[in-house]
C-alpha cells in the first residue's frame, strides 16, 4: 500500500510537469505560427513547424477550423480529419488548449508519435486564433513512452524496495516476538512441569527487567516448594519409622509373653515395663509431633506479656537440678537479675527447658552443666554449656533438623523422640530470636538464644 500511494504519488507529479511543458511548448509554437497563417505562408509554416517539432522532440499539425489536417511534420495525415476528444474541446467546445494520454495500442502509439515500441501517446491541441477569428488548432502528439518506461522502472524499484523492508520487518518483527514471548513460553513450560508434579524444574533466567524478576521469584518459589515437598517426605518417613519402632518392639514382647505362658514371672515383670517405657516414647513422640504442628500453623496465637527471664531460668535450674543429682552432676547458673522480655512464658519456659535438659542427657556422670544469663545490647542472651559429649562438625548444621540423630542408638537409650531440638528452633523464631549451637566432639556443646526484649 505505501509503494502504491508513494508511486502514484510520483506519476502524478511526472504528469502534471509533463503537461506544462507540452503546454507551455505548444503555447510558443502557436504563437509563432499565427503570423505564417494570417499571410498563407505555406512554406514559412512548413518550416516553423518543423524547427519547433524538432526543439519538441514530438510531430507536430496544423488542423483547420473543421479539424481537417493541413500541415503534418510526418506529412503522412494531410487532408484527414482527426476526432482527437482534444482538437474538439478546441475547435467546438471552445476552449484554448487542451491535453490527454492515451494507451491506444501499440501500433497506433507508433504510427502517431513515430517512436518504435511506444505504447503510450500524449496529445496537446491550442488554438490558433487572430483577431478574434478561429484559424484552427495546433496539434503536439507527444512522445511519452521513455517517461513511461523510467516510471515504471521507479514504480518497481520501489515496490522491490517496500518489499525488501517489509520482508525486513517481519523477520525482526518474529525475531523480537521470540525474544520478547521466549522468557514467557519457558516460564509456563516449567508451570505445567510443576502443575504435573515435577517440582525440580527452573525456569530460565533471560534478559533484564520484569520478567527476569518474575522468572528468579518463580525459581526461588520453585526451589522452596522442592525443599518443602523433601522436607515432607523425610518429615513422614522419619515420623513413620520413629513409631513404627517402639510398635515393632511392643508386639515382639506381647507374642512373647502370649506364646509362653509358662514364663518367670520376673521375666513378665521385665517385659511390661519395657513396653510402658516404650508406650512412654510414643507418647513423647506423638506429644512433640502435635507441637510442631501448632508451631507450623501461621495462624497459632502466642501470647505477648512481660516475662521475667531472670525468674524463669532460676525455676529450670530448680526444677532439673534432681535429675542432674542423680547422675552426680554439677548444674550451675550466672543469671544476671531483672531482665524481662516480651514473649509467651509457657513456649519460653518450654525453650530452656528442653535445652537444659538435653544437656543433662548428653553429658556423661560427674559431668559439669552451666547456665547463663545475661543483656547484651538489646537482646537477652539465654547459654547453657557442658562438658559432655560433643557434636561433630559435619553434625553440627543439621542437629535442629526433625528427627536427626547424631548417634541414633545413645538417643534412644536417653529418651529422646529427635524433635526437640526443632521445637526449640520454632519457638525461638516465633520470638523474633535465634538459636546457634558451638561444640567441639569430646569437650562438650554450649547452645546460645537470642532474644530480642521487645519480642518478635
Amino acid at each position: 500500500m505505501a509503494a502504491t500511494n508513494l508511486t502514484g504519488l510520483v506519476r502524478d507529479y511526472l504528469f502534471d510537469q509533463r503537461t506544462r511543458q507540452d503546454m507551455q511548448m505548444t503555447e510558443r509554437a502557436a504563437e509563432a505560427l499565427v503570423p505564417d497563417l494570417e499571410h498563407l505562408s505555406a512554406e514559412n509554416l512548413n518550416e516553423t513547424l518543423r524547427d519547433y517539432s524538432d526543439s519538441m522532440n514530438g510531430r507536430l499539425m496544423i488542423l483547420d477550423p473543421d479539424g481537417k489536417v493541413q500541415f503534418d511534420t510526418f506529412g503522412s495525415l494531410c487532408g484527414r480529419r482527426l476526432a482527437l476528444e482534444e482538437v474538439l474541446q478546441v475547435l467546438t467546445a471552445g476552449n484554448a488548449d487542451a491535453y490527454g494520454m492515451y494507451t491506444p495500442g501499440r501500433e497506433t502509439a507508433e504510427s502517431m508519435s513515430g517512436e518504435e515500441g511506444a505504447e503510450y501517446v500524449a496529445y496537446c491541441a491550442r488554438e490558433l486564433r487572430a483577431g478574434g477569428r478561429l484559424l484552427g488548432t495546433v496539434l503536439f502528439v507527444s512522445r511519452i513512452q521513455k517517461m513511461m518506461d523510467s516510471l515504471n522502472a521507479v514504480q518497481w524499484q520501489l515496490v522491490t524496495v517496500f518489499i525488501v523492508i517489509a520482508l525486513a520487518a517481519l523477520v525482526l518483527a518474529l525475531i523480537l516476538s521470540q525474544v520478547l514471548t521466549k522468557p514467557i513460553t519457558d516460564l509456563s513450560r516449567a508451570m505445567r512441569k510443576m502443575g504435573k508434579g515435577d517440582l525440580s524444574v527452573r525456569a530460565p533466567v533471560r534478559g533484564s527487567g520484569e520478567m527476569k524478576e518474575l522468572a528468579e521469584a518463580y525459581n526461588t518459589m520453585a526451589a522452596q516448594l522442592e525443599s518443602l515437598d523433601k522436607t515432607r517426605n523425610q518429615f513422614v518417613s522419619n515420623a513413620s519409622h520413629e513409631l513404627k519402632t517402639p510398635l515393632a518392639t511392643m508386639k515382639i514382647m506381647l507374642e512373647t509373653m502370649m506364646y509362653q505362658p509358662d514364663m518367670p514371672r520376673e521375666l513378665q515383670q521385665e517385659f511390661m515395663e519395657d513396653m510402658n517405657h516404650e508406650i512412654n516414647r510414643l507418647t513423647g513422640i506423638i506429644t512433640d509431633l502435635l507441637t510442631l504442628t501448632r508451631t507450623d500453623a501461621k495462624n497459632q496465637e502466642m501470647k505477648k506479656e512481660p516475662v521475667d527471664m531472670s525468674a524463669l531460668t532460676e525455676e529450670i535450674l530448680h526444677l532439673l537440678k534432681p535429675a542432674a543429682g542423680k547422675r552426680n552432676q554439677s548444674l550451675t547458673g550466672e543469671v544476671e537479675s531483672g531482665l524481662v522480655l516480651l514473649g509467651d512464658q509457657s513456649k519460653l519456659h518450654q525453650i530452656l527447658y528442653n535445652l537444659t535438659d538435653n544437656a543433662i542427657k548428653y553429658t556423661p556422670d560427674r559431668g559439669r552443666i552451666h547456665v547463663s544469663l545475661r543483656q547484651e545490647g538489646d537482646d537477652v542472651v539465654w547459654r547453657v554449656r557442658d562438658n559432655g559429649v560433643g557434636i561433630p562438625e559435619e553434625d553440627q548444621d543439621h542437629v535442629f533438623e526433625r528427627f536427626y540423630r547424631v548417634d541414633k542408638a545413645r538417643s534412644r537409650e536417653t529418651g529422646g523422640t529427635g524433635l526437640g531440638l526443632s521445637i526449640v528452633r520454632q519457638l525461638v523464631t516465633m520470638h523474633g530470636g535465634e538459636v546457634t549451637v558451638e561444640s567441639v566432639p569430646g569437650e562438650g556443646s554450649e547452645f546460645t538464644v537470642r532474644l530480642p526484649r521487645k519480642g518478635a
